[in-house]
Parts: structure tokens; sequence; C-alpha cells
């Protein structure tokens, strides 16, 4: 079976089994082999988390063609929000030592005593915990593979909302007798 030919649904599935195993690998890294999260990581999960919901609840509603837009378009949304804040993480990581920012607090410290906004102001502008590389696969850091992973889903939501989708199965080879 070609990749292509796959439903909508089976697509969105495909996808959101991707996202759920992908939390799974950070939770594990983070449980069994001690890579504790920094405050991008965990916005990264996040992320991941409102892509594959986005596209679980997709694959059990099996929407026509403008529901197939809208949860594509929202899955790019929260795909293309995961590779900007993937790719603030990568920035920060290939600075040089001198100009990686200071350790801040973590965040949960900052959602109990900051207000909501400079919480966001400080979670997106990262810290030095977030420069940090204490692990890596085939030569990426855990912040590389999650910008590529980032970057391939918001180009397959983007290819899902664009897509031709047939809403009746093709009958053109059936011939009706007179």
């Amino acid at each position: 079976m070609k990749i292509l030919e796959l439903s909508f649904r089976q697509i969105s599935a495909l996808i959101a089994a991707a996202c759920a195993g992908l939390l799974a690998c950070g939770y594990y890294l983070q449980y069994f082999e001690g890579q504790d999260p920094c405050p991008l990581c965990l916005l990264q999960r996040g992320f991941y988390y409102a892509t594959g919901l986005v596209l679980l609840a997709a694959a059990i509603h099996g929407p026509g063609r403008l529901g197939a837009r809208v949860y594509s378009i929202a899955a790019l949304v929260f795909a293309a929000g995961g590779f900007g804040v993937a790719a603030r993480q990568v920035w920060l990581q290939h600075l040089p030592p001198e100009l990686v920012p200071a350790c801040g607090p973590d965040l949960f410290y900052m959602l109990d005593n900051l207000p909501l906004a400079r919480t966001l102001q400080l979670l997106l502008r990262g810290s030095g915990q977030c420069a940090e590389v204490h692990w890596r696969f085939l030569g990426l850091s855990i912040a590389e593979w999650s910008l590529v992973w980032f970057a391939f889903f918001a180009l397959a939501a983007l290819w899902l909302a664009v897509r031709k989708i047939s809403s009746a199965p093709d009958l053109s080879h059936i011939r009706m007798r007179d």
C-alpha cells in the first residue's frame, strides 16, 4: 500500500501515533535516562500533544472535505508553533558559550509566581538549561530531532489540507446497462 493512497483518516491516525511515540520517547528519556526537560522542551511537548490530539480527533471523526481542511490547518498551526519553539532551542544550542543566557526559574515556578504574559516572555526567551545538549542520536540533539519532526508534521498537515479527497468511491469502472 502506497502512503499517498492512504485515506485522510489513516494518515491522520499515523501522524497522531507518531506524536504519541515521540512523547513516549521524551518521557522515557526523562524518567529512565535522567534527561530533565527544559522549559522549551516542555513547551514542545505541549505542541506534540496539540498536534496529535487534533489529528486523532480527525481520524476518529472522518470529516468531509471542509472538515478535513479545518483539522489539517489546526494541525499545521500547532506543528508550526512546535517548529518555532524547536528552532529557538536549536539556535540557543548553537550559540557561543559566552552568549548563552543565564539559567532561569523552571516552568512550574514561573506559572505559579509570575503573570502569564511574563511567563511566556521568559519561556520563549529560553535559558541556559535550554542550550545544554546531553543526548544525541545520529548526531542530532533532541531539539534538532524535534525540529525535523515538526517540519515533517507541518508539511504533512499542509499536504492534507490541499490534497484532493474524494468523498465518494470511484465507480467509473462500472458500466451501466441500457
